[in-house]
């Protein structure tokens, strides 16, 4: 998925890897962005033209990825830059002149920023906002014209500060009428006023901005860069190229804690890893707030690092280390008196990111007639793999957990695909051939327009019966791989979303180090991130932009809002080539699609919840349309008195139809879960209820208003798509088991 700079300055969550807290000689960026703008050239798999064309690129991308939401620069901003900077930035990058160009740009931008503030704080001590105007500001102005001059600037500013404060104003007073109405404590009770929230929220947004070194900026410029080319080309610091290698390899090294940061500057404690650093030791707990790091835990006062307003990436990387070391964290405890705090010494340690591993289910459904489906679940977040040391595989993870499922002689398998935006494209060849005859997965066409065909290494499917996959607008990458080559060969059935992101590139990191001169600095100079290849189905059509459309199609909430490649900056276009030369298709009889289609139409019309979904399907892409949110207060109240009378409702009628349908899953369902760890033992299954909460990997902190949401939870923690997408697979079981096959039908279908 693409990165925008904001991502990248207000991260709400880094867990990585070891990062030396002496820095390294700082590169030439200069120099960097030269040879990057040469590599791009060289390699990237569409050729542009670098020309002024591109250059208008480099620059629009960098001024949108700093000012989003066109409220900081204006038009006249923008025209300067234009006049100075259009036609020229891909000249300045060849001839390592394009930094000065860069910071002269972010400069400018602090010294918005550091306007816009100062004049949040003069409105905020000096306004009484009137909020019975018919006044509006814009949802989203990605698409809107800067404002023209600073006046104009101001008065857009007035407005954006104005809906803050309303925001602030009713979602405090809704809060406060909830807890009333349940006869619980009030959350809000010694909560900041709204003015206060407000002032912090931009002086923390202020301090992200200014608290930049030259590194980041290059990191901010060289990324607008390479995305000119397409969404997911980009540039990568050191530091980020270290958080990627960790996020394929699912491990880490740290103290096992989930950060955030607060708006008022510290960095709350929202998660602790279960068997973790922090977790053994016992000291840090959960809403913990810490204010301070000693990296070296030395004890010196003069060590102790203030990380008040520091953005959460910094802190992560003050707070990860070597393996072995320690750290000390200055923390002001959850529930103490504000201002006092302690010190908390933790080993860092290594951390297993379990959360994102391969895991395994069974679940057993009685049907009306008595009979008993066992149907296999396989949840996979992502094509995870070690490059470095190859001792984590994705693949390996899943053959492990279907062998299992295998020897358990279940009758058919999920293989949940939902969220995963990809990985390895190696991993995911392997695990194609886990489920079909040898053949083509993939064919990939490089810059030369050559076609190389990728098979599975698999003479047998390991599990050869009836299968389908569940994918969502999230799916990406290597999940449309997979997912399109069991599709083409009519191997399983495809079930979610009205279709998958669209991601039909193939990038390739590219150590920039290696390309600067013999004596330069060359270990922090960081990677390009290029797309060098498209790949294509078995069938010859791309997944790029158009994704993957699955044969049983779900309604989804993502249907309302703007995902997937089509709305990224730059997408290559869709396109097809031959089919693979070894591409022999199953025949389709063997999924029963019309009659699993029309079964699943029936279910969805008869359900309260794909109605409710759809209705607010239809709202979202109203309000989306639409683009306007009033300033009015009493219209805001009523909005959310309509919306909270609609829940209520709502909620009243799922109670009652929840709790039967609870009541009937215990008759007719049992779960079973299958976790790598268990493998290594070859226990025995675990029963269990996966409506409980799930505190297996993490321990997360409850939110102060949580307890004030009175939705009830999914029946069995079954959500809708994945109660369809089981139902699905026992029609299409008991098809397969009922219906006579061809051979041909029989040999793709795995009939029982």
């Amino acid at each position: 998925m693409t990165r925008s700079w904001f991502r990248k300055a207000a991260s709400i969550l880094s867990l990585t890897a070891i990062v030396s807290v002496a820095e390294a000689q700082q590169a030439d960026f200069n120099e960097v962005g030269r040879q990057m703008a040469i590599m791009l050239q060289n390699s990237h798999f569409a050729k542009l033209p670098f020309d002024d064309e591109l250059s208008r690129r480099f620059l629009g991308d960098y001024l949108k990825d700093l000012d989003f939401q066109r409220l900081y620069f204006t038009q006249e901003d923008i025209q300067g830059f234009n006049e100075k900077y259009c036609s020229q930035l891909h000249t300045l990058l060849l001839n390592g002149k394009s930094i000065p160009a860069a910071t002269e740009i972010y400069r400018i931008f602090q010294k918005r920023v550091e306007d816009r503030v100062a004049l949040t704080e003069k409105l905020l001590n000096e306004t009484t906002f009137d909020f019975s105007s018919k006044e509006s500001v814009m949802l989203s102005r990605k698409d809107a014209p800067w404002p023209r001059n600073e006046k104009e600037a101001v008065k857009l500013w007035q407005l954006q500060i104005k809906e803050a404060i309303l925001g602030e104003t009713l979602r405090r007073e809704l809060l406060t009428k909830m807890a009333k109405e349940q006869g619980k404590p009030d959350p809000e009770t010694e909560d900041r006023s709204p003015k206060e929230k407000v002032s912090l929220r931009y002086k923390r947004f202020l301090s992200s901005v200014m608290d930049v070194d030259d590194e980041e900026i290059a990191n901010y410029f060289l990324s607008a860069v390479a995305k000119s080319y397409d969404p997911h080309t980009d540039y990568m610091s050191f530091r980020e190229m270290n958080r990627f290698k960790d996020g394929m390899k699912n491990e880490l090294v740290g103290i096992g804690a989930l950060l955030q940061g607060e708006e008022d500057g510290a960095t709350k404690i929202m998660g602790i890893v279960v068997g973790g650093p922090a977790d053994r030791d016992g000291k840090l707990k959960l809403n913990d707030r810490v204010v301070g790091v000693d990296v070296l835990n030395t004890g010196k006062p003069e060590d102790m690092i203030d990380i008040m307003f520091m953005k959460i990436d910094k802190v992560v990387d003050y707070i990860r280390g070597t393996e072995g070391t320690s750290v000390a964290l200055k923390v002001e405890p959850a529930g103490g008196p504000h201002g006092v705090t302690k010190i908390v010494v933790i080993q860092r340690g290594k951390v297993e990111m379990k959360d994102e591993q391969a895991r395994g289910d069974i679940i057993e459904m009685k049907s009306e007639k008595g009979a008993v489906r066992r149907l296999g679940v396989i949840t996979l977040p992502s094509f995870y793999a070690d490059f470095e040391e190859g001792k984590v595989r994705s693949s390996v993870d899943v053959e492990k957990i279907l062998t299992r499922l295998n020897a358990e002689k279940i009758d058919g398998l999920i293989l949940d695909l939902r969220n995963n935006g990809g990985g390895s494209l190696e991993e995911v060849r392997r695990m194609t051939g886990f489920f079909m005859e040898s053949g083509p997965v993939v064919q990939v066409k490089n810059t030369l327009g050559q076609v190389q065909v990728k098979d599975s290494d698999k003479g047998k499917p390991i599990y050869a019966g009836p299968m389908v996959v569940v994918i969502d607008k999230s799916s990406a990458s290597a999940s449309e791989i997979l997912a399109g080559a069991l599709q083409d060969f009519n191997r399983a059935v495809v079930v979610g979303d009205s279709s998958t992101f669209g991601k039909g590139t193939v990038q390739q990191p590219m150590d920039i180090g290696r390309m600067l001169p013999l004596f330069a600095a060359r270990n922090r100079a960081g990677f390009l991130k290029v797309t060098i290849q498209k790949f294509y189905r078995p069938s010859g059509s791309s997944t790029q932009m158009d994704g993957v459309v699955p044969q049983v199609v779900i309604p989804s909430l993502s249907d309302a809002l703007e995902i997937g490649e089509a709305y990224l900056d730059h997408p290559l276009p869709h396109d097809r080539i031959r089919p693979a030369p070894d591409f022999k298709p199953l025949a389709p009889e063997g999924l029963f699609i019309p009659r699993l289609n029309e079964l699943s139409r029936n279910r969805i019309n008869a359900c309260k919840d794909f109605t409710y979904l759809i209705e607010d399907v239809t709202k979202g892409k109203n309000r989306i349309k639409a683009n306007q949110l009033s300033l009015n207060k009493a219209a805001r109240e009523k909005e959310l008195e309509e919306s909270d009378a609609l829940q209520k409702a709502r909620n009243v009628e799922r109670r009652e139809r929840f709790t039967k349908m609870g009541e009937e899953d215990a008759k007719t369902m049992v779960f079973y879960k299958l976790r790598l760890e268990d493998l290594e033992t070859n226990g025995e299954l675990k029963r269990y209820d996966p409506a409980a909460e799930n505190v297996e990997f993490m321990r997360r902190a409850k939110d102060a208003t949580a307890d004030l949401d009175e939705t009830p939870k999914w029946p069995s923690g079954i959500d809708p798509l994945k109660r369809e997408s089981l139902a699905v697979l026992k029609d299409l079981v008991d098809l397969t088991v009922s219906v006579p096959l061809t051979s041909s039908a029989k040999d793709g279908s795995g009939a029982q």
